[in-house]
């Protein structure tokens, strides 16, 4: 995909996200998770997880996880704004700072804990900073 057309179909997403943000009344005290994932100047100034560069270095695969993540944090904001989530439904931050999809259930979260905490814990010669950052996340999941 060249750079022009992949930049049209990115930009689309932001309409789209500002069509279903006007649908469930969402103002903009919620900033736009488009604004989180893309970046599209050639420089990457903003603190996006996605630059243009990174989305064309892609295979088709990895953009379509990136674009599943998106939507899955869309959504996520809209229901914590209209108060509709009363599921576990993790948020897909957390669960990408785990290495994990935006579908994980309570056993991925688990799992993926335990196994990072072994590696992690400073008893085991972990890093103490890693393992602190993944106690917090863990608190915030399972909250």
């Amino acid at each position: 995909m060249d750079k022009a057309d992949l930049k049209k179909k990115i930009r689309k997403l932001k309409k789209l996200e500002n069509t279903l943000r006007i649908q469930n009344n969402i103002g903009d005290h919620i900033p736009y998770v488009w604004d989180k994932f893309f970046d599209l100047q050639e420089t990457g100034t903003k603190s996006a997880l996605y630059t243009l560069s990174s989305l064309i270095a892609m295979d088709k695969d990895e953009y379509k996880t990136v674009i599943a993540g998106f939507f899955a944090r869309i959504y996520y904001e809209i229901y914590i704004h209209n108060g509709l989530i009363d599921a576990p439904v993790y948020d897909p931050a957390l669960l990408d700072q785990l290495g994990l999809t935006s579908v994980a259930d309570e056993t991925d979260v688990k799992k993926r804990f335990r196994d990072l905490a072994k590696k992690y814990h400073p008893d085991t010669g972990g890093d103490p900073e890693k393992f602190i950052k993944l106690m917090n996340i863990y608190r915030e999941l399972t909250k």
